[in-house]
């Protein structure tokens, strides 16, 4: 009775931290038009269903890549905020490209598993497990590979040609941590990051500099 009692609290456990079903079969969430073209999300609040149209289910803003960031990367997340469509579905995705040598760093998201198929070129592709495990490997144009949920994961172009990723996520908020931005950018006393890695104090600051958002 014991066991039968644990195994159902961790059962329980597990579904509340996963995003909920949807009780209907969508929540198009209300839009308000401000100033300047702004468009804000009004959440939790759905429009009527007859207010709907199919462009609430359609989104074009991953035809093209964005602008590369300093590690020669590119990322386009698309979530409820700017697709509407999402909302109570349990699934975000996300674009992303590396230049050639770019890197995606090691990050992990929070709340949900990721899933990405390489679009286009070789990525040296991989995660971390909890016993500091790598598993990790160069995949190619339509290999797919998985990151469990809150483990830290990355990616590198290893090719000679820009290339291209698409991830899925189950959750539509699944968070992100960036480590060396969690790490140098967020304010942390200097004097632990010192002695956590072993860096000199101007070390330190050059990171900081470097990650800072």
């Amino acid at each position: 009775m014991a066991t039968l009692l644990l195994l159902l609290v961790f059962a329980l456990g597990s579904l509340a931290s996963s995003d909920p079903d949807p009780v209907q079969d969508f929540c198009v969430p209300v839009s308000w038009h401000g100033p300047n073209h702004t468009v804000l999300r009004i959440f939790p609040l759905c429009k009527n269903s007859s207010e709907v149209t199919v462009d609430d289910f359609v989104f074009s803003g991953v035809k093209s890549p964005g602008d590369y960031k300093v590690t020669g990367f590119s990322g386009i997340s698309v979530n409820p905020t700017v697709f509407p469509g999402l909302n109570t579905l349990g699934m975000s995705f996300v674009r992303a490209d590396l230049d050639e040598g770019g890197v995606n760093v090691p990050h992990y998201h929070p709340r949900a598993t990721e899933i990405v198929i390489v679009l286009e070129g070789s990525v040296y592709s991989g995660f971390v497990d909890s016993t500091n495990r790598v598993f990790a490997k160069v995949i190619e144009k339509g290999e797919v590979m998985i990151f469990p949920k809150g483990l830290v994961h990355f990616q590198m172009n290893v090719g000679d040609s820009p290339a291209t990723i698409f991830g899925s996520f189950n959750s539509q908020n699944p968070g992100q941590e960036k480590l060396p931005f969690t790490i140098f950018g967020s304010g942390i006393k200097g004097e632990l990051l010192e002695k956590a890695f072993g860096l000199s104090e101007r070390e330190v600051e050059n990171l900081r500099r470097r990650f800072s958002s």
